[in-house]
């Protein structure tokens, strides 16, 4: 799905500096994703971090990944997004058939065939591929148990080079056995982390001295300055997700649609066979049968009654 970008107003950007233009992008590609309303914050990361290399732990459908490539495509900014997954699925995300990897393959190659590498397989078995201080953002999304992430982290962690940004998903989820809450407890540390509360949360985490200065302003933010971040970010995300309902909703008035003109057409269906109904009722009633058979009808009401 094509959508517009948005540009925002210079007050908007004046009192907010962390609105940019690329905050208020939708991204082109609006799947079901339990990451859609981070999609905002997606393009403004690749905005102000420009990475050049990005390595993602955990793609399933697309979203985050499409999300990155789009705004990179947009800015005109060369970048190379390795998306590694196993796509089967798991306890957590549920398991799932072949065809979520074919889909995610198909716009791979239609729409970011220079920037996007798919790497269909277990992280562990990818990691030889990367070397130490190789990528710019890496994104934490696999297993969310606690050892699970954990593992991912202390695998994956050096591949980050000086001035790199690291992400974890599902930082406040903390339903059944999800445990990165746990693991963002652990590392996250004032100055150097941001947390996002909605979408299931995000967790942002610098590698090294940060050069750019909106990443800076937004590691250093205050609270009160971190509560406008999240809430900013979070009306972006909603927005992003009101969008991506639209094709569902679409579908769904259309089958209201068809649902009514079955309705309406069983109606037309139900009248007609009353007409018939009544019309045969009142041809029988008319006919001389009826009339000499009178008698015989009288005789058994009467006796009815008399029972």
């Amino acid at each position: 799905m094509e959508t517009q970008a948005c540009a925002g107003s210079t007050d908007d950007r004046a009192a907010a500096p962390w609105l940019r233009p690329s905050s208020y992008w939708t991204p082109a590609h609006l799947v079901d994703s339990a990451w859609i309303t981070h999609g905002a914050f997606a393009a403004w990361l690749i905005d102000v971090l420009r990475p050049r290399d990005v390595v993602e732990l955990g793609t399933h459908n697309g979203f985050s990944c499409f999300a990155f490539a789009e705004a990179a495509k947009r800015l005109g900014h060369p970048i190379t997004i390795n998306a590694l997954d196993s796509w089967e699925g798991d306890d957590h995300a549920g398991f799932y058939d072949d065809s979520t990897y074919r889909g995610v393959r198909a716009i791979a190659r239609r729409d970011y065939p220079s920037s996007v590498i798919l790497h269909r397989g277990y992280f562990s078995d990818s990691r030889p591929r990367f070397g130490v201080s190789s990528v710019d953002l890496l994104h934490i999304d696999g297993r969310h148990s606690y050892e699970d992430a954990l593992e991912d982290y202390e695998l994956w962690r050096d591949t980050v080079r000086e001035g790199g940004v690291i992400l974890f998903h599902d930082i406040v989820e903390r339903r059944d056995d999800f445990g990165v809450w746990r693991l963002w407890d652990e590392i996250a540390e004032p100055g150097r982390s941001f947390a996002f509360h909605h979408g299931h949360g995000l967790g942002v985490v610098a590698v090294g001295t940060i050069t750019q200065e909106p990443l800076r302003a937004l590691f250093d933010a205050d609270a009160s300055v971190a509560e406008a971040i999240r809430a900013d970010f979070e009306r972006l995300g909603a927005s992003i997700a009101r969008t991506a309902r639209i094709p569902h909703l679409e579908a769904e008035v259309s089958s209201l649609h068809r649902v009514v003109e079955m309705l309406q057409a069983e109606r037309v269906r139900l009248s007609e066979a009353i007409v018939a109904r009544d019309d045969a009722l009142a041809s029988l009633r008319a006919s001389a049968s009826w009339k000499v058979t009178e008698p015989l009808r009288a005789v058994s009401r009467a006796f009815r009654w008399g029972r």
